[in-house]
């Protein structure tokens, strides 16, 4: 009787510790579900005669900063690319909070202000025009990521008498949300200058997730594209490619 009842006591306690691992993947999954994925893009300027090897300390300090914020769950990617003097950022953020300002902070010495409405600023917030997905939970929103993906950052230039068509037909695509491409293509506008962020291999989807296609996609066709770059400022291109300098 006694090896009978130590046995239900340990069948009882095997339950309880079952029981308790569900709950905590019921909340760990409950946790992921409430937490929203912000998703922006800013630009920056680099200062004149800034010395190679402080701006290379300053990169290396903010990537170990940015390393912490992503194993504190308060980022889930920050990319940096550069193009002559200019910075372009893309972040996506898991809390409210998280600015370029902070998490960047020690490349802001070597960075011009950008004057905005609320002061100076390092980091221009960029407009958000385009997209082809809206981020659900975290670990749908990651699934297709890969180790070995390739993570772009591209520029363009608009004409400025172009500038409102561009705007106009991709807010449209967006609105109708037939068109597919890349899950995580994210475009924003700042004056003139477009920057496009998307991972490669690309994992084509549409915001809809309807197997129907896209009418404005010629609408936007009939405006000719092409007439809206100006591709000498990019090299003979309508995006140019740009480089990365920090990767998280």
């Amino acid at each position: 009787m006694r090896f009978a009842k130590g046995s239900f006591i340990m069948k009882r306690s095997g339950r309880q510790k079952e029981a308790r691992t569900t709950e905590i993947i019921k909340q760990d999954e409950e946790r992921n579900e409430k937490i929203m994925i912000k998703r922006s893009e800013y630009r920056g300027c680099v200062k004149a005669n800034v010395l190679k090897e402080d701006w290379d300390t300053a990169l290396a300090q903010t990537k170990t900063l940015v390393q912490e914020q992503k194993e504190q769950n308060k980022v889930l990617t920050v990319c940096l690319y550069q193009h002559k003097n200019m910075l372009f950022l893309y972040m996506e953020t898991l809390q409210e909070g998280i600015c370029p300002e902070t998490l960047l902070a020690p490349l802001a010495p070597y960075m011009e202000q950008w004057p905005e409405e609320n002061g100076l600023t390092p980091w221009a917030p960029m407009y958000h025009i385009y997209h082809h997905s809206i981020p659900g939970d975290v670990s749908e929103w990651v699934k297709e990521r890969a180790s070995n993906e390739n993570r772009i950052g591209r520029i363009a230039f608009l004409k400025p008498e172009k500038l409102f068509s561009y705007t106009y037909w991709h807010y449209a695509i967006v609105q109708e949300g037939l068109l597919k491409g890349d899950k995580y293509q994210y475009i924003s506008l700042h004056e003139n200058v477009l920057f496009s962020y998307f991972e490669e291999p690309r994992h084509n989807v549409n915001i809809t997730g309807k197997e129907e296609e896209s009418k404005v996609i010629d609408g936007w066709m009939a405006v000719d594209p092409e007439s809206h770059f100006d591709r000498e400022k990019a090299c003979g291109n309508n995006f140019l490619v740009i480089d990365p300098i920090l990767l998280v």
